[in-house]
């Protein structure tokens, strides 16, 4: 097998990961709005991270590496709705 098809290979297997690995969390903060167990700097710097993968991913000298650029747009869009979710929660809930 050769290199650059076990670089897609993991590459695709490293996004199903991530997703997988995020969404539960995502899926259960957006359903019962309990944001109590998350650290706001957690969400706030995943969302930080996620965004500059997906700009690397696009800007990438060989090409656009699109499961850089899915896996992370997925989980900038999971960390910025926790944190907004987090932020309504402990400013403006009363």
């Amino acid at each position: 097998m050769e290199q650059d098809t076990l670089y897609t290979i993991f590459g695709y297997i490293a996004s199903a990961g991530m997703i997988l690995g995020y969404l539960p969390q995502a899926i259960a903060t957006i359903r019962t709005r309990n944001t109590d167990g998350i650290a706001l700097p957690t969400f706030l710097m995943m969302a930080i991270g996620a965004f500059a993968f997906v700009l690397q991913g696009l800007m990438h000298n060989g090409g656009i590496i699109w499961s850089m650029v899915i896996t992370n747009a997925v989980t900038c869009t999971c960390s910025c709705i926790i944190f907004a979710i987090k932020i309504y929660n402990d400013y403006f809930r009363k």
